[in-house]
């Protein structure tokens, strides 16, 4: 069996990109960890300044108790979030749960300050409900009633979760675009934070169209990053709350949307991503191909190019570059056609024939460089989704 003791830095590792990277464990985590210790305190009246969390993940957590408060009838105490090497913005915060005596033989579990509360369907819970999710929602009941039956108690528990720096986290979260309001969420899956996840990110674009859809929104823009989203906003003038930020998932942006039923999608985005798509690429990250030089000599041989101008794109380091020599030989618009058609083959190929799929191919520089066939059928039916 894993185990990982925070105290003693011995979380396990894992190798990404060639790269030995630091295992860290969820919100979730640190809520089911703080209940636990919460539900030990006040049932057997001892002080607790470690405890152990069996996680989905297989591996076993010993986390230091901090911020300990007791009265007759609750305790309260934190556990800090360590995120292992992922970028994640809530690492070092603290996750607070209270465990509080009550009428009753049941176990009743809600969010506090810092914690979000949803105010949109197509999320695990109800509208007005904690934005705590289903899988730590089980995990902190499961850990306080192995606490009163160790105990022998049978009446009832309140559980309150806290992160008070959530509120300040929130706005740099999704969780403005998917209805969560108030402060961040409880998550994890498997208890442990896997740095660089890349289901994390596919995950969040499937829940965050998800949300639009059972909202009432069959159609819906696709931004790769803030890039596209500014573009859109700001130049085009649509309207912002009806995309969902893809990153360099592509592929799976289209997946979601078939599975979830979606009529049609409209990508809009920057030529230095979009540019893959006409060689079929649908992760646009740069470690997974990077054929843009490729792509863009390859269609400007086609559009009669000479062959010491096709080596001089090959060399070009940008797309700026690669589109400012195009244009001044006179054959970016040709050239553009010719890889937004192809783009558009990919589209739909990947798409199948139940959703409707486009593209607007942009540069800072130029403004629009292309548009995929069904581009003004797809923003006429964006266009009468009301928000």
């Amino acid at each position: 069996m894993k185990r990982f003791s925070k105290s003693e830095n011995q979380s396990p590792l894992i190798w990404k990109n060639q790269k030995q990277l630091r295992l860290g464990y969820t919100t979730g985590s640190c809520a089911a960890a703080a209940a636990k210790a919460a539900a030990y305190m006040l049932l057997s009246g001892q002080t607790l300044i470690q405890v152990s969390l069996h996680t989905p993940k297989g591996i076993t957590l010993y986390l230091d108790v901090e911020h300990i408060e007791k009265d007759k009838n609750s305790v309260s105490c934190a556990i800090q979030k360590d995120s292992g090497d992922d970028p994640d913005i809530t690492d070092g915060v603290y996750v607070y749960a209270k465990v509080i005596r009550r009428e009753g033989t049941g176990l009743l579990l809600d969010g506090g300050e810092g914690v979000g509360r949803v105010t949109k369907k197509g999320l695990e819970q109800d509208i007005g409900e904690a934005a705590i999710n289903k899988v730590p929602r089980q995990m902190i009941l499961d850990a306080v009633d192995e606490q009163r039956k160790q105990f022998g108690y049978e009446e009832g528990l309140e559980i309150l979760i806290s992160i008070p720096e959530g509120r300040r986290l929130a706005g740099k979260t999704f969780n403005p675009r998917l209805g969560i309001e108030g402060g961040i969420s409880v998550l994890g899956t498997s208890g442990i934070v896997e740095p660089m996840s890349e289901k994390a990110l596919t995950d969040t674009i499937y829940l965050e169209m998800k949300v639009l859809k059972e909202n009432g929104h069959d159609w819906c823009y696709v931004v790769p990053g803030n890039y596209g989203s500014d573009f859109l906003t700001e130049t085009l003038g649509y309207e912002g709350a009806l995309s969902v930020k893809s990153s360099n998932y592509i592929g799976e942006t289209i997946d979601a949307a078939v599975s979830l039923g979606m009529q049609g999608i409209l990508l809009v985005g920057h030529i230095g991503k979009l540019v893959k798509l006409a060689g079929g690429v649908m992760n646009t990250h740069s470690r997974q191909a990077d054929c843009r030089m490729e792509i863009f000599a390859a269609h400007a041989a086609m559009a009669g190019a000479l062959t010491g101008d096709v080596k001089k794109i090959m060399e070009c380091i940008t797309t700026a570059e690669a589109v400012d020599f195009l244009k001044s030989q006179g054959i970016l618009n040709q050239v553009m056609e010719s890889i937004t058609k192809r783009a558009d083959f990919y589209l739909k190929q990947r798409a199948g024939s139940g959703l409707k799929i486009g593209a607007i191919i942009f540069s800072k520089e130029e403004g629009i460089l292309g548009e995929t066939e069904d581009t003004r059928v797809l923003l006429k039916e964006i266009g009468r989704e009301k928000i």
